[in-house]
């Protein structure tokens, strides 16, 4: 088969890096890829949002398969365009995207087909939104309906702090349309996961669980980021325990969905949180998440390439897949500054020699090559440091351990990834 994966980041590698293995693939491209692809994949300079480049590309090259990384071109529509140019995608359309690229939308849809979720409401006003977080008190949480790079939301401490974050969105139009809509939902108690399904729009086959660490620093404190680490199993999702999450949580949405016309074919990721009532929906994304798609590619035993096509054929009914027992941890190194600011452009060394530690795979992400081979930071989240080991212990210390073989003063890390699984909390370093 010749396959093209789209996008560039930590994901994209791990897809990619799988998929290379795989003895039905004969070429496999990446758009637009970056300096650790290159090693799997032939990169093309098309970037992931230039749908009508990618379609032109797919025809060119008689493609067979294109797995979509990112949300943006999904929910921009790029796999209705590759099917409604005879190319087989892996991803949902649109309409189906539309579970991530619209929060009220996913609520909505929750609280029609009694899919627990949150209390919440939308608000488009800045004056009314104040109300209601008045009216709801707090903590409480402010979410831009739209896509914002996962930074779009807030859990409000405060009433004040949900003001703050009401203007940004509607006001100071931070996330620009994004946050034309913003949803006020209630805060709800208890330790979030990650559940994830391959669809084929009837049938949801489940992966193994993740937990992922959003804040920015050790100790899980400041700014909410993209992921700055994930590790997989978890203990705070047995087995019973996601099968059911799947029958009371993601059959009855992608059932829903197949009955509302926008049927839902790709990868469901389930961001949950466990309450005293049992297990309630936070949020789905529409794709791998990152980096909890490099935890789970580094535990899949089966052969990546037949599952997505299976999804996009309808026929996971007859489908399974086979896992690793060990256990998977990736650590994120981040720009120093990310998720805010933050300069490019810094040279990182020491790549091949932590590539080296035993069972270890460092997936890049925000990642350019020069000429030469010098690798060099091209982003906030830059590399996805990702090991295996018989227990969260040593695969976290494979980890650490291959981090501390990269030489690369303006990068950072987390360096408690994993503690909630550990049972106890690691005391925060300095970074």
């Amino acid at each position: 088969m010749k396959i093209l994966v789209v996008g560039g980041g930590g994901r994209e590698h791990a897809l990619c890096w799988a998929l290379a293995g795989s003895p039905l693939a004969d070429e496999l491209y990446c758009a637009p890829g970056n300096a650790g692809i290159a090693q799997e994949a032939t990169c093309v300079e098309i970037a992931a949002e230039d749908l009508d480049g990618l379609v032109a590309f797919a025809c060119e090259r008689a493609l067979d398969l294109v797995v979509v990384g990112p949300e943006a071109p999904l929910v921009a529509g790029l796999v209705d365009r590759l099917q409604d140019a005879g190319i087989k995608a892996f991803g949902p359309t649109a309409a189906a995207a539309e579970l991530e690229g619209s929060k009220a939308f996913m609520k909505e849809l929750c609280s029609k087909h009694g899919i627990p979720t949150a209390a919440y409401q939308r608000f488009q006003d800045a004056a009314d939104a104040k109300a209601y977080a008045h009216e709801l008190g707090a903590p409480l949480v402010v979410k831009a309906d739209g896509l914002a790079a996962g930074k779009g939301v807030t859990v409000c401490q405060t009433v004040a702090e949900a003001e703050r974050a009401i203007d940004a969105a509607l006001v100071q139009r931070a996330f620009g349309t994004a946050g034309d809509t913003v949803v006020i939902e209630e805060f709800l108690e208890g330790e979030e996961v990650s559940a994830f399904a391959l669809v084929d729009g009837e049938t949801a086959l489940m992966l193994p669980a993740a937990q992922d660490h959003k804040c920015a620093y050790d100790g899980d404190t400041g700014p909410n980021t993209g992921g700055m680490g994930a590790y997989s199993p978890t203990p705070a999702l047995s087995d019973a325990d996601l099968e059911r999450v799947r029958a009371e949580i993601v059959q009855p949405t992608v059932d829903a969905m197949a009955a509302e016309g926008r049927p839902f074919q790709g990868l469901l990721y389930a961001g949950l949180i466990r309450t005293a009532d049992g297990f309630q929906l936070l949020e789905y994304n529409v794709r791998f998440g990152d980096p909890e798609c490099q935890v789970l590619l580094m535990r899949l035993m089966s052969d990546l390439l037949p599952a997505l096509v299976a999804a996009c054929d309808g026929v996971l009914a007859s489908f399974d897949l086979r896992w690793y027992a060990e256990t998977a941890v990736s650590v994120v190194m981040a720009t120093r500054g990310y998720p805010g600011a933050y300069e490019k452009g810094e040279a990182i060394g020491g790549l091949d020699g932590a590539a080296e530690t035993q069972d270890v795979m460092v997936f890049h992400a925000g990642t350019k090559a020069d000429p030469d081979g010098t690798v060099r930071a091209n982003g906030g989240r830059v590399l996805s440091v990702t090991a295996l080991g018989n227990s969260i212990e040593e695969a976290r210390e494979r980890c650490y351990a291959a981090i501390d073989r990269i030489d690369w003063p303006g990068g950072f890390c987390r360096r408690d990834i994993g503690w909630r699984a550990l049972g106890r909390e690691i005391i925060p370093s300095e970074d």
